[in-house]
């Protein structure tokens, strides 16, 4: 793994303003909104079933569609079932799949170096969420958006991804307005909506930052990358974060039956019915140690 010194340059990006307000606001919302709406309202069955159901929708959206399915084709499925993935994954708030698969593309081809876009060896908080305030001058990088170019769900998804994202936003408002007025409708947006987009965010930057700063490295030293069972609780399985590194294609990131992956449940599960294939699977003697 390459050291801090030899990795690192100053920070010379220009500021993405507009993420920055659109974070701040998102976590106003669930800092200051969530509980002064609690306090004078309170929120109902309704908003925390809508709040559960689209954490686990946009969750999985991300870890099954965006990552093992678009960014490492860990499996082959029907169009529909990856058009039901890149719209969940839509609506975490994360970008377009193929902003997001390109950055991810990138982030294992460089981890660690100045074209790493969440370098963690710029530290915690840089590479957990400093590194979205901050313009990439490598997003658009032929290398790695060359392959997602060509295909035409991932396209679809990514000029339509304002109107998806506003969707997202909007089922919970509409659900908890059909339940219960204007101030339902408010509730469950808050909840299910804003404060549902700030976790799940959040979530997927621990990957981001705790996965390559602390933990243990049992199967590649040969970057920062660590496994965290603790973050695979929340994170659908992603957490097994080394065994991931160091076999990027496999459609399983916690290989162990034991291991918490409810993403390669999916996966498997779907296999089962006909509607995922071709599943990448590293066979144990073909398991890569570190030395």
């Amino acid at each position: 793994m390459p050291s801090t010194a030899d990795s690192v340059k100053p920070l010379t990006r220009q500021c993405s303003y507009g993420t920055i307000i659109l974070f701040s606001l998102i976590t106003l919302g669930a800092l200051v909104g969530l509980p002064v709406f609690a306090y004078f309202h309170d929120y109902s069955w309704v908003d925390w079933a809508m709040f559960g159901l689209l954490y686990v929708v946009t969750g999985l959206g991300i870890t099954v569609g965006y990552h093992r399915l678009i960014a490492h084709r860990s499996f082959d499925c029907p169009r529909w079932v990856k058009a039901a993935l890149l719209i969940a994954g839509g609506w975490a708030l994360e970008n377009s799949a193929l902003k997001w698969a390109s950055a991810h593309i990138r982030h294992h081809a460089r981890c660690d170096e100045e074209e790493d876009p969440y370098n963690a060896q710029r530290g915690f908080w840089y590479s957990h969420v400093g590194w979205i305030f901050f313009t990439d001058p490598y997003a658009y990088d032929e290398r790695y958006t060359s392959r997602l170019r060509q295909d035409p769900l991932v396209m679809w998804q990514h000029r339509y991804y304002v109107p998806l994202l506003l969707l997202g936003l909007a089922l919970p408002f509409v659900v908890g307005f059909l339940y219960d007025g204007w101030m339902g409708g408010l509730g469950c947006f808050l909840l299910a909506g804003v404060v549902r987009n700030f976790l799940v965010l959040n979530s997927t930057f621990c990957i981001n930052s705790i996965c390559h700063l602390w933990g243990a490295q049992p199967h590649t030293a040969t970057d920062s990358s660590r496994d965290s069972w603790v973050v695979s609780l929340v994170t659908f399985g992603e957490g097994y974060h080394n065994y991931h590194h160091a076999h990027q294609r496999d459609y399983r990131n916690g290989p162990r039956w034991y291991n918490f992956d409810p993403s390669k449940w999916l996966i498997f599960g779907l296999s089962k019915i006909g509607a995922a294939w071709d599943l990448c699977r590293v066979q144990p003697g073909r398991t890569r140690f570190a030395s």
